[in-house]
Formats: C-alpha cells, sequence, structure tokens
C-alpha cells in the first residue's frame, strides 16, 4: 500500500489525473482554494471511481449529509480516534476490493455474453452467462432439430463482385437470417460463407424444436426471397436460398478442444438435413423438411415431395416442403395434392393431373419436375437423388 499527499483538493485532482490507480482518498473539509466537499463535487461529476472518507471538525448533520449525497463512503469526526480511523480505512478498503470483483466479474460477464450471442439467442447466451450449469455444453445425445441453408451459385457470384459490394451485401443477409434464428431461440452452430448450419434443442431443451425449425425455415424464405427482390433491383443476381431441415438424435457439445468454443452436432440427423438441403436444387423446391420432422409438429402444413432416396442411404424417407397456412389452402395447393395423390396411386392419370395443374400454375416447380419423371417413364413416389 502507498500514498500520495496533498495540501489542497486543486492539488489532489492534480495527482488524480497523474495517478490512475488511486482507489481511496481521505480528505478534510476545511482546506486552501478547494475544501472537501467541492472536492467530492468535482470527483463526482468526473465519475472516478474511489471510495472517499471525510475526516472533519465539522461534524454537523448538514455537513454530513452533504458529504454522503456527494458520494463520501464515510465520515470521521475530529479529534480523530486513531484505532476506529483505522477500522474505517480497513472497512473501505473491503468495500473497494468487493467492488473490484464485481467489475471484473461484470466485465467477464460481458465478454462472454458478446462471444456466445454469436452462437446462440439472446436467451439462451443471458442464460449461459448467470448460469452455466443451466445448459450442458459437454457432449451429450438428444433429440434435436437440424437445419441447413446455402445460397445458389453463391461462390460464381462472388467472383464477379467488387469487395466493397460483396462485404456488405453478405452481412446484411446473415445478419436478417441470424435475427430470424434467434427470435426461434434456435442455436447457430456454424456460418461458412453464406450457408448457416442451425439447431434447435441445443444446448438448451426445447419439447418443441421441430415446430421452431418448420418456423425458422418459413421465416427465412421469406426473407432471403425479399432480399433476393431487393438485390435484383440494384443489379446483383443472387441466387434462391435452399433449405434442408430434418429432426432426430445427435451428439452435440462443444467440440472445439482447449482453446476454441465450437458448439455443433454430430451424427446421421446432420447428415440427412445436409442432404434435403442439396435435394432442392433437383427438387425444384426452396425448403426440404423430413417426414420425421413434420410428424413431430402439430397441424404441420406441407406439400408432399415423394420418398427420397437420398446420396448414401438405401431406404427412401418421405420428405415434404413446408408452406404458409394461406397457401396450403389455395387453389393452386388443392390441386397439387390431387395430382400427387394420382402419383401415389401409380394411377395413369397422374400425368394429365400435372400436366393440368402446371397449364395453370406454370411456375410449379415441384409439380413440373414430376411431370418430366413421368413422361421418362417414372412411376410412383421413389425418387432416387443423385
Amino acid at each position: 500500500m502507498s500514498f500520495c499527499f496533498a495540501h489542497d483538493g486543486v492539488e489532489a485532482l492534480a495527482i488524480l489525473k497523474a495517478n490512475s490507480d488511486i482507489d481511496l482518498i481521505v480528505t478534510d473539509i476545511n482546506m486552501p482554494r478547494m475544501d472537501g466537499l467541492t472536492l467530492l463535487q468535482k470527483l463526482q461529476e468526473s465519475e472516478e471511481n474511489m471510495s472517499t472518507i471525510i475526516v472533519s471538525a465539522y461534524g454537523d448533520m448538514t455537513n454530513i449529509r452533504t458529504a454522503m449525497n456527494r458520494g463520501a463512503f464515510d465520515f470521521v469526526t475530529k479529534p480523530i480516534d486513531f484505532p476506529d480511523l483505522e477500522k474505517t480505512i480497513a472497512k473501505t478498503i473491503r468495500h473497494i476490493e468487493l467492488l473490484r470483483e464485481a467489475r471484473q466479474r461484470q466485465a467477464a460477464a460481458e465478454r462472454a455474453y458478446a462471444s456466445l450471442s454469436r452462437y446462440f439467442s439472446p436467451n439462451i447466451a443471458q442464460r449461459l452467462v448467470n448460469d452455466s450449469d443451466s445448459v450442458d455444453l459437454g457432449g451429450q445425445r438428444r433429440e434435436i432439430a437440424s437445419l441447413f441453408t446455402d445460397i445458389e451459385s453463391f461462390t460464381a457470384l462472388v467472383e464477379t463482385l467488387e469487395p466493397t459490394v460483396l462485404g456488405p451485401l453478405l452481412n446484411e443477409y446473415l445478419t436478417g437470417m441470424t435475427d430470424i434464428v434467434f427470435a426461434q431461440d434456435g442455436t447457430v452452430a456454424k456460418i461458412v460463407g453464406d450457408a448457416l448450419h442451425v439447431l434447435f434443442g441445443a444446448p438448451g431443451e426445447q419439447p418443441d424444436h421441430a415446430a421452431r425449425a418448420v418456423a425458422c425455415a418459413l421465416s427465412l424464405d421469406e426473407f432471403a426471397q425479399s432480399f433476393r427482390e431487393r438485390c435484383k433491383k440494384k443489379g446483383v443476381a443472387l441466387g434462391v436460398t435452399r433449405i434442408g431441415v430434418h429432426s432426430g438424435p445427435a451428439i452435440v457439445g462443444n467440440f472445439g478442444g482447449g482453446r476454441f468454443f465450437d458448439y455443433t452436432a454430430y451424427g446421421d440427423t446432420i447428415n440427412v438435413a445436409a442432404r434435403l438441403e442439396s435435394a432442392n436444387k433437383e427438387l425444384g423446391t426452396r425448403i426440404c423438411a423430413s417426414a420425421g420432422l413434420a410428424d413431430a409438429v402439430k397441424n404441420f402444413r406441407g406439400r408432399p415431395i415423394g420418398d427420397l432416396a437420398l446420396r448414401g442411404r438405401t431406404e427412401a424417407m418421405r420428405a415434404f416442403e413446408p408452406v404458409q397456412a394461406e397457401q396450403y389452402n389455395n387453389a393452386a395447393t388443392k390441386s397439387y395434392l390431387d395430382a400427387f395423390s394420382r402419383l401415389e396411386a401409380v394411377d395413369p392419370g397422374a400425368i394429365g393431373a400435372f400436366a393440368a395443374h402446371i397449364g395453370k400454375y406454370s411456375e410449379d416447380q415441384l409439380a413440373a419436375f414430376h411431370l418430366r419423371r413421368l413422361l421418362n417413364g417414372a412411376t410412383g413416389t421413389r425418387i432416387t437423388m443423385e
């Protein structure tokens, strides 16, 4: 412990300005040039984080109240009782140490929150900061929903854009996408270029993780389509954002080793979600969700795509194209469902049904995909993906 001495308040302020590590001030009230109460006011105005003990013969309540209102920690009257002064200083030092520890904890919490906010929604990030034991980040097997997004031909587009255009465009896109993910309390496991990998049901328990994933996929699609139109008006031909969603068991946790934070998931559930995202390209859809996910969502609304035999899997999986409620109840969806039911029944009339449907709704790429299959001799709903 070291001491600095000043003859008055003016000199004290100069010393404080030159020594930022001073924590405790012991000052009289009666001093030349600047008294102790004025010094307190100056310290309060400058928001200096230090504790002050007033030592004075003016022990009346007015001076005590003024000192306390101006931020004094304690007040000692003259004649000085030195054992009492020693106890007062010791108490003040303990108070300073507690304040310093609290500031350090706050700073650490703010750093942790800033880091975790890149991956987790604000709600989950705050839970992790406040109580790290409430959410287990260690490797564990659990039921989750996995969502992948990717922009069509984005790598080729990058080659044609100037950095001054690409940087703001990509940042705006990713900010909008992650805001939607966080609104559903999803976890951003990875961002690679324009592509996102999102988890629901981890690290915190989410019994409705499948419903959140579907709602998120629909909102992401709506945002991506709107963003694409805005880019088009600026002369940037941004590709379609494709989304794949699946639910099932996976091993999730922080697998970044001792130096890096990398909360992610492994397992077949993750691979299937990625394959479904890729399948959109051939199917002509923007969102492709598994039947396992759809079955876990109450009142799920979606158009059946077919039974996909994904690359690397022998067993076919029923897939759906999730749609908004108003789209599910419109005439176009009813027309598609009628044609698909004929396809499912291996009805020769399926060709005519899809042809009639496309005649009315020419932009329906999924229906066009099925019509091409049928015209090329395919039957039924099994679709082998390349």
